[in-house]
């Protein structure tokens, strides 16, 4: 763990994109949660008209990424690139702010901030390149402590953010601090990375072309494995919608009682993920995920039967514990899947989000069709026990223990 941040801080290849990734999470963290309140109670989104905006939005971040990541192998600096995107980022959460027109909201969330939303997979893309040097150890204990230090910015903004829009009557402030954000990756990308950027991958992606890369999303072998990642992450997708439910119905908390929790796991998840970080230098990824996903699978059994707060609070170590290695070893797994092309591994980050979101969606219908929330909760463990089984089965034969 200490290895790996130290390597981080003597790089500017991977120090500058830790800290713009840190910084870059701030954008996330102070529009995600008011977004569904400006969006339909500032501007007059109806609720219908506001699901199929956050869904077109998802799946244009999804193919912007792919397409990115595939036009960032292709180049020699991704310096060019991340300026643009973060360019975009401050354009489209400033206009909403500025002019707060339903229209501009639409157009933004919509085009501006997906596209913006890209430079997490380019920057995680810059990462695996400069890592592809390094054991493959040592490359997933960086990876996991820069996944951590994003979690820093979720740990730290979602709360002063909250403090001040709390005396504040409109919820558009949160789009200022996002769109200043985006302004201060860009400047860190300007200032402080070295022009000529040396992308190891460039060659080998100009000698397939963007069709043949574009190929090998669709290779069974790749498509698969990211159904069962897609099973696992969607699981923690599916807490994250349960868990303020079940608080406050079966657990018979309060609001109070949510904003804790949330917190509590939030802090708590940044220590979990230099642990999982440093396990893997010694253990697969694959076992550390199915460590974790096996983790959060009991964590999800046990607050089924949470009936007081207590109970809830009780369990915040197993949670944060599980949801890191859910987390934070999943872009490894991607990336590794086209190990050669850095960009468009790490494109293979947001699909998996846009995958899991779905299957999150999906559990939480089945669940809640045939029993109550704590019921559905016991549907997202057998889910992750599911694919904890799945990835055995394809990962077994290529997965040795390192002592």
């Amino acid at each position: 763990m200490l290895a790996a941040l130290l390597r981080i801080i003597r790089d500017p290849y991977l120090r500058i994109p830790t800290l713009t990734l840190f910084v870059l999470g701030f954008t996330y963290a102070s529009t995600l949660p008011y977004q569904s309140i400006i969006g339909i109670n500032e501007l007059g989104l109806s609720d219908s008209s506001y699901s199929v905006l956050i869904f077109a939005a998802a799946a244009i971040n999804v193919s912007a990424s792919v397409l990115l990541g595939i036009l960032s192998d292709t180049l020699g600096d991704r310096r060019p690139l991340v300026l643009a995107l973060t360019t975009a980022g401050v354009l489209g959460f400033g206009l909403i702010y500025v002019l707060r027109s339903a229209w501009i909201f639409i157009f933004c969330v919509l085009f501006l901030i997906p596209i913006s939303n890209s430079t997490f997979s380019i920057l995680f893309g810059s990462v695996r390149a400069r890592t592809n040097d390094l054991d493959s150890r040592e490359a997933v204990s960086v990876t996991s402590t820069v996944r951590a230090v994003y979690s820093g910015s979720w740990a730290l903004m979602p709360g002063l953010v909250g403090l001040y829009l709390a005396q504040s009557q409109s919820m558009m402030p949160a789009y200022a601090v996002a769109s200043t954000a985006s302004l201060s990756c860009f400047c860190l990308y300007f200032f402080f990375v070295p022009r000529g950027e040396r992308n190891t991958s460039a060659r080998s992606q100009g000698e397939g072309g963007f069709l043949s890369s574009l190929a090998r999303l669709l290779e069974p072998s790749i498509l698969i494995r990211l159904g069962s990642m897609a099973l696992i992450t969607g699981t923690q997708r599916l807490s994250t919608t349960l868990s303020p439910l079940i608080i406050t119905h079966a657990a018979h908390g309060t609001v109070v009682t949510v904003g804790f929790v949330s917190g509590g796991v939030a802090f708590l998840e940044m220590p979990f993920m230099l642990f999982w970080g440093a396990m893997m230098r010694r253990f697969h990824n694959v076992h550390v995920l199915i460590a974790g996903a096996i983790i959060y699978s009991i964590y999800l059994v046990l607050v089924s039967f949470a009936t007081a707060p207590w109970h809830i609070y009780a369990l915040i170590g197993i949670n944060s514990c599980g949801a890191a290695a859910i987390l934070c070893v999943p872009i490894s797994y991607l990336q590794d899947l086209i190990a050669d092309k850095p960009g468009l591994g790490s494109s293979l980050i947001s699909v998996n989000l846009f995958l899991s979101g779905g299957v999150a969606a999906i559990l939480f219908a089945i669940g809640t069709t045939i029993s109550d929330y704590s019921g559905t909760a016991l549907v997202g463990a057998a889910s992750g026990l599911i694919a904890v089984v799945l990835m055995l089965a394809l990962d077994s034969r290529r997965t040795a223990v390192v002592a």
